[in-house]
């Protein structure tokens, strides 16, 4: 894990509590500079979620048995697309958890 501007500094963003938020190193190289993405529904560039502000059931949820995320908001979408997350590798380590009962986590994500 290491620490992501949620507004990267390049876009005015500090490096404050509240600008922070942990993130896989290949989640948090996938978001790059990004504060937005396109919604693959309806091709309309949104802003990626913020789980500072925003509620992780309202935008995700779990489906293929807590393999893979899916997107219920245009943002949660984008965000699935943008830091790719179903990943291949993601959904292996994702099934590894479930295996020993540590997934899928609680509402929080």
């Amino acid at each position: 894990m290491e620490f992501d501007h949620l507004v990267p500094e390049s876009h005015g963003g500090s490096t404050t509590e509240a600008n922070l938020w942990l993130a896989c190193s290949l989640c948090n190289r996938h978001k790059g500079q990004r504060t937005a993405a396109e919604d693959p529904a309806s091709g309309q560039i949104v802003p990626l979620f913020n789980p500072r502000s925003h509620d992780w059931a309202e935008h995700f949820a779990w489906v293929d048995a807590g393999t893979r995320i899916a997107g219920l908001t245009a943002s949660g979408r984008a965000t699935v697309r943008a830091l790719q997350l179903n990943r291949p590798v993601r959904q292996r380590a994702r099934q590894k958890w479930i295996e020993a009962g540590w997934h899928p986590p609680g509402e929080q994500g």
